[in-house]
């Protein structure tokens, strides 16, 4: 037994030098074991003369090691002795606990929704379990995650700067689009040097462009940064030297008789990354060299091949997300990906999870989660990031469901993912748990069965959000409401979710009808505020998406020059 009749059985033992993500371990399970049995259980530096939880070292002194290499993230738990042993790599140890726990029965849903069960009586169990996830790199931005780090650890995400307590993460240098933010951006060196600058229907372009990476000048200058940055920050271990978030390479005679020799625009992109990754092996042999395949650089090249130390992330920004990648691959990705797979040793992934023009719009993306990731798994990827609704308030669209089941997904691409969304709706929804999976059923019922095609940045008029499907998504939504009538809660948490439909109701009237009720528009943005949350849109605020939609206009970004320009606004 672990604890009964309020008295704890076993103490939780630590080294007397344990690491900090030891010792956080452990204080994690002390915590919840506390919460399970209201025993008070003590975590101890001494060597226990009785059966004892065995966490890190400790447990590695009685014999117990992980079976895998640890890495950082691998763990195993084995029942011994009328003891448990937990013991892994600097993150391993701690997703050691959390199993554990789990597999007492806690669930860790989001950051404020959390399962434990209360077993006074709480009996050893008998384990002999080891885990090493497959993707090195997982992450996504949910706000869930980003606000809120003990949570990712909890959800055994590791792509980002966590504490050192947490098991640290996967760190950059640079993250993504470095040309310009870290590398040569125009304002410094286009007046000066624009020849450092794609050319462009025979003009050199200030904004909006890429390099002219086949220019020594700006080899150098990529280089040089590139190490103070890494001298920097040494505890990084990837550093991005990637394209900027646009097309517009350049086709200076250089760069494009690369290109045409390697068939493929990420030739000359290949070609220069690789002398990057090659300059700076010898100061720092453990960082890759990170770079994208992205827009107009997704094809492999022909010949040339990534160093070892040279990581390309895939970005999946051209495909439909209401069919997998393997039933519906119109724009190649698939086909990218298995080519990429054959020349790449470490290929990473740029995904997208939401509808980002608007991102309380029902995005029926729900059945392609788990056949997307494990398409990735099956081709050799090593890291995945999925991009999220990246609002400091988060979103609605079930959100926290979908945050829930992509960390699942992340850790084990073959796991039951019905059964734990079941799981999750019947405890973070309550009674109206049948009503929200019955919607998300006829969400992606729908597309599937009439073949409807879905991208990352689609508006709101489309065949599932007709005003039909509207009022059958609002009746399940206010069925969904009146089963948790009496549970202030999960009340609150099914009206959040029904902003969906209230947004894309309105939004469609004003667009389609030119039909506004001041009243309904009044009360959304109340409500909208009053769930703490912020954007409507990836780049502008709430405001100006108010503003938009009395403009008539889709996108409060229609006011801008350029969506990546003036149009990135604070929340």
């Amino acid at each position: 037994m672990l604890a009964k009749n309020g008295k704890a059985l076993l103490k939780i033992w630590i080294a007397e030098d344990a690491s900090p993500g030891e010792r956080y371990a452990a204080s994690e399970l002390r915590h919840y074991l506390n919460l399970m049995t209201a025993a008070p259980f003590a975590v101890t530096t001494d060597k226990p003369t009785e059966p004892a939880i065995a966490v890190g070292a400790a447990a590695e002194s009685l014999g117990i090691v992980c079976g895998q290499n640890p890495g950082g993230d691998a763990f195993t738990i084995r029942t011994t002795g009328g003891g448990i042993g937990i013991t892994g790599g600097k993150r391993g140890v701690i997703y050691g606990v959390y199993e554990l726990l789990e597999s007492l029965g806690c669930r860790f849903f989001t950051p404020t929704c959390e399962k434990i069960p209360c077993v006074p009586e709480l009996p050893l169990p008998q384990l002999d379990i080891t885990q090493k996830p497959v993707l090195e790199y997982r992450w996504h931005n949910y706000k869930d995650m980003t606000g809120y780090p003990r949570f990712a650890v909890k959800s055994r995400l590791n792509g980002t700067a966590l504490p050192e307590e947490y098991g640290g993460g996967v760190t950059y240098a640079w993250f993504v689009h470095s040309f310009e933010r870290d590398i040569i951006h125009p304002d410094d060196y286009f007046d000066g040097h624009p020849e450092y600058f794609a050319l462009v229907n025979g003009k050199r372009l200030r904004d909006f462009g890429q390099l002219c990476l086949t220019n020594p000048e700006v080899l150098e200058i990529t280089v040089e940064k590139a190490r103070a940055a890494l001298r920097k920050n040494p505890e990084c271990r990837i550093i991005s030297v990637s394209q900027n978030d646009c097309e517009n390479y350049c086709t200076c005679p250089s760069c494009a008789a690369i290109d045409d020799r390697e068939e493929s625009h990420a030739g000359s992109l290949i070609w220069f990354v690789n002398q990057v990754a090659e300059r700076l092996e010898e100061e720092f042999p453990e960082v890759i060299i990170d770079t994208l395949a992205y827009m107009y650089s997704r094809r492999p090249p022909k010949s040339l091949r990534p160093r070892h130390n040279v990581c390309v992330r895939l970005c999946s920004i051209e495909c439909c997300f209401t069919h997998s990648f393997e039933s519906c691959d119109e724009t190649g990705f698939l086909h990218d990906l298995r080519d990429w797979a054959k020349v790449c040793n470490r290929l990473y992934i740029w995904d997208y999870t939401t509808g980002f023009a608007h991102y309380p719009a029902p995005h029926p993306n729900w059945n392609v989660l788990q056949p997307n990731m494990r398409s990735f798994i099956t081709n050799n990827v090593k890291g995945v990031f999925e991009q999220a609704c990246g609002a400091l308030g988060g979103s609605t669209d079930l959100n926290e469901l979908r945050a829930y089941l992509i960390s699942k997904l992340l850790w084990d691409a073959d796991c039951d993912i019905e059964a734990h969304k079941r799981e999750f709706a019947e405890y973070y929804y309550g009674a109206a748990a049948e009503h929200i999976l019955r919607y998300i059923d006829l969400l992606t019922e729908m597309v599937e069965r009439d073949g409807l095609h879905t991208g990352f940045n689609d508006n709101c008029d489309r065949e599932y959000l007709s005003d039909a499907m509207l009022d059958v998504y609002a009746d399940i939504f206010q069925k969904a409401e009146q089963a948790v009538a009496g549970d202030a809660l999960r009340l609150t948490r099914v009206a959040k979710a029904g902003l969906s439909i209230r947004w894309v109701r309105m939004k469609n009237r004003q667009m389609l009808q030119n039909s506004i009720d001041p009243q309904e528009m009044n009360r959304f943005f109340a409500d909208w505020r009053a769930h703490g949350l912020t954007r409507i849109d990836e780049w502008v605020s709430a405001e100006t998406t108010l503003h938009a939609l009395l403009e008539g206009k889709w996108r409060g970004t229609e006011f801008y020059r350029h969506w990546s320009a003036e149009g990135r606004e604070k929340l």
